[in-house]
């Protein structure tokens, strides 16, 4: 008979106690894959999820003071209070970083809308604040630019009606609208301009809701600042590293640029992201180490109940490297039978809870990767577990083995 086909053959006389070692080593694979398929793309779907498309941070002339952004993905509203402005050709230099998926060019400035004046305060000049939120006048009203395919950069969504066009269109802001008693066809005079009412828009932050938005470049004409912007919006790409990528904006542009953003809100976001996954880690170490406990108890097991066998091999001839490699065949076989199992096992669970809709928000993240390290576990168990009985088996003496009952 040859050596592996014995191997195969020694597996299938207790059928029991393979399917313990199988079982073991099954538990093992199944808690590394599916807990891998649901963590991988934790961190991703959560940002995916909080960001929502907004701004990463923004980028704003000057040095870092040190100082925060506000609340929402756009970062601070800047461009206002004597903010100077950037030049707009510093929005595609930005844009082609390493790392950066999106990067828009944002002017802000505060007009008088209350009885339609031309009275404006453009973004360099500094306007007369009041309140503990920093409002200006209560008859100012923020008047944002920013190309309409990038509202979300700055956390402003069209509740009702259409986006703008480039030209004499804008949309309102929720508190705007109900201060001056304006709806969705209705007008502003805005610097001598008639503009339309296309839609509304909310954004969570007061001071926006509290004014219109347009297209930057409209925005840029009424104001004379062509060619300039307040504030530049970055998001990261995907995988990119949005603290690092602010550090490398402002090491690109030293004592020019730099960048304000609820970074630390971020780092806490990661922080724990980073507990989560540590605790998978530590669940799947803790099946590991039972599935290693298990098949070692099995294959011990083995050794005791074929100890008169084992004898027998060595009276005929049977090295004791010969019988190290046999009991460690057989592990690994057992553990390439576990991988099947246990991948139909971990998956199988995942597809069922996402099924379910249990997981919302949280996509399986299949990899090669993913597989691959199941299948070392298993491998690792196989390998791990066996070891110990097969050295166990090879010191046996052949004269005490045979006379074991």
């Amino acid at each position: 008979m040859k050596f592996r086909n014995l191997i195969i053959k020694n597996i299938f006389r207790n059928k029991s106690r393979s399917l313990l070692a199988v079982f073991g080593i099954a538990i093992g694979v199944a808690a590394v894959v599916g807990l891998g398929l649901v963590t991988d793309n934790l961190s991703a779907s959560t940002q995916k999820a909080l960001t929502a498309g907004a701004a990463d941070f923004s980028v704003i002339y000057g040095t870092n003071s040190g100082s925060g952004g506000s609340e929402g993905g756009g970062g601070p509203s800047g461009g206002m209070g004597g903010q100077q402005l950037i030049n707009e050709s510093k929005v595609s230099e930005i844009q082609q970083i390493s790392g950066v998926g999106n990067a828009t060019g944002v002017l802000r400035t505060n007009i008088d809308l209350s009885d339609n004046s031309t009275n404006s305060s453009s973004s360099n000049s500094t306007s007369e604040s009041a309140g503990p939120q920093g409002n200006f006048r209560m008859n100012m009203y923020s008047v944002i630019g920013i190309d309409s395919s990038d509202l979300s950069m700055d956390d402003i969504v069209i509740t009702n009606g259409t986006t703008y066009s480039n030209g004499n269109e804008v949309i309102i802001g929720k508190t705007a609208a109900q201060r001056l008693n304006k709806s969705i066809g209705d007008t502003l005079n805005i610097s001598n301009q008639t503009f339309k009412i296309v839609g509304t828009y909310e954004t969570g932050n007061f001071q926006d809701d509290q004014g219109v938005v347009m297209s930057l470049s409209k925005l840029q004409n009424l104001t004379g600042d062509t060619g300039e912007v307040s504030l530049i919006l970055v998001k990261a790409a995907d995988g990119a590293s949005a603290t690092d990528l602010a550090d490398t904006i402002e090491q690109k542009y030293p004592n020019e640029l730099s960048t304000s953003t609820s970074l630390s809100g971020m780092d806490r976001m990661n922080s724990g992201l980073d507990v989560i996954n540590s605790g998978s880690w530590a669940v799947s170490l803790l099946a590991v180490i039972v599935g290693g406990i298990v098949v070692v108890v099995t294959m011990m097991k083995a050794v005791s109940e074929r100890t008169r066998e084992i004898g027998v091999l060595r009276a005929i001839g049977w090295t004791r490297q010969r019988i190290m490699t046999m009991i460690l065949g057989e592990s690994l076989v057992l553990s390439v039978i576990a991988i099947l199992v246990g991948l139909v096992v971990g998956i199988g669970v995942v597809e069922i809870i996402s099924a379910t809709n249990l997981m919302r928000g949280i996509e399986p993240a299949f990899s090669a990767y993913l597989l691959l390290k199941g299948i070392g576990v298993a491998l690792f168990l196989g390998l791990v577990g066996g070891i110990y009985p097969a050295y166990r088996a090879s010191r046996l003496a052949p004269t005490e083995a045979l006379r074991y009952e």
